[in-house]
């Protein structure tokens, strides 16, 4: 009986528990990051691009993200313009590189783009760490 009971209370206790975990994991519409908040956004008509062509919206973000590592690895800092820099290089690849490219050449740049970015990411966390900018 009184393990019953012992039981019956930890579940009251985990459930409730769970339930203030479940509360906190509500989404806000703040969109705001949590550093470099004047980070440069994404261009309009990337965010407006078709559904059926959001493959090649995750390639340009996939080559922003790629320079972005770099730049921080080749200057060894982690400054918000250095993190965040401006879209033109990641558009400009994308267009003369991939925008003419098959559906199956667009998803293996990602993919290489994707391994880049996160190769260098093991270079430019602790510079950004450091600078608190992670």
């Amino acid at each position: 009986m009184m393990r019953v009971v012992a039981t019956a209370g930890l579940l009251v206790v985990l459930g409730a528990t769970a339930g203030v975990a479940e509360r906190n994991l509500i989404p806000t519409l703040d969109n705001r990051p949590d550093v470099c908040p004047d980070q440069p956004p994404e261009p309009e008509w990337m965010q407006n691009i078709d559904v059926r062509e959001s493959y090649k919206r995750l390639l340009i973000q996939q080559i922003y993200r790629a320079e972005s590592m770099k730049r921080i690895v080749d200057a060894q800092s982690c400054d918000c313009p250095i993190r965040y820099p401006t879209w033109e290089v990641a558009v400009r690849v994308y267009t003369e590189r991939y925008a003419s490219s098959e559906y199956w050449d667009v998803i293996e740049a990602t993919s290489a783009y994707r391994r880049q970015a996160n190769e260098l990411r093991r270079a430019a966390m602790p510079i950004c760490e450091a600078a608190r900018n992670w």
